[in-house]
């Protein structure tokens, strides 16, 4: 079975955790959200055929800076992330975040991805931004980034409401299978006949028809390769978990 590593960054409460519990679990997290995700080994089915997807959660504070870039080796694909209300954790895309995946690991792909789009029109997060003079981020101004920063390309959702939650995913595996060149092929063989909403939270494809939650893996294995990491996760006496895609925007 193929397998394929994604790395979520960026800064501390922009949602990484809850985007990938909500994922994986089909469910926000209401109470407690952990500040270091547990990494989960998933199996995903695209285009008929089985694949494990590790998902790997960082954080994002700088007491992290030093231990982070250990999760990096082996990684097929980036997820960077910011609050689409939070005008800092965008700023910090291109100061922070994506010099460090860079530096490490100039060749791998990585999407830029906004998170918290329920927010963009609450009013009184938007009130609390106009007190400093602020406003939430445009996908306008994110697909700019984007574009600026040599991304696959922006991608948004809202782990609350899931609005193109899964849509992130699709693209993050259609970015690590895909080469640079040539594309037509792998997308041919990708491309599904299903209807999807044009705009930012568009997928490119439908992907992935299932996911199976196959493996808690404790965050201490977040240096390990991901070889290493699904050799551990054959043996892990939890039970295997099948949770239904979320298919909904």
């Amino acid at each position: 079975m193929q397998t394929i590593k994604c790395v979520v960054v960026g800064d501390g409460a922009v949602g990484k955790t809850c985007l990938l519990i909500s994922y994986t679990t089909n469910k926000f997290p209401s109470e407690y959200v952990p500040t270091v995700f547990d990494n989960y080994a998933v199996t995903v089915m695209i285009g008929g055929e089985p694949y494990t997807l590790g998902l790997f959660d960082t954080a994002g504070q700088e007491d992290y800076d030093r231990l982070r870039p250990l999760s990096y080796p082996q990684t097929d694909v980036f997820l960077v992330c910011f609050s689409v209300v939070s005008p800092s954790s965008f700023e910090n895309v291109k100061e922070k975040w994506v010099p460090e995946i860079t530096h490490h690991c100039p060749k791998t792909p990585f999407l830029l991805v906004g998170t918290q789009i329920d927010l963009r029109d609450d009013p009184s997060t938007i009130e609390k931004l106009a007190k400093n003079k602020q406003k939430p981020i445009t996908p306008e101004t994110a697909e700019k980034l984007a574009r600026d920063l040599k991304a696959v390309k922006y991608v948004e959702c809202s782990a609350l409401t899931q609005k193109g939650l899964k849509n992130v995913f699709d693209e993050a595996i259609l970015a690590a299978l895909e080469p640079p060149e040539p594309k037509k092929s792998r997308r041919k063989l990708l491309e599904s006949s299903a209807e999807m909403p044009s705009g930012p939270s568009a997928p490119s494809s439908l992907l992935v028809s299932s996911v199976t939650v196959s493996a808690l893996l404790p965050s201490a294995f977040s240096s390990l390769s991901l070889s290493r990491l699904l050799s551990v996760a054959q043996n892990c006496i939890l039970p295997s978990l099948h949770f239904p895609v979320f298919y909904g925007s």
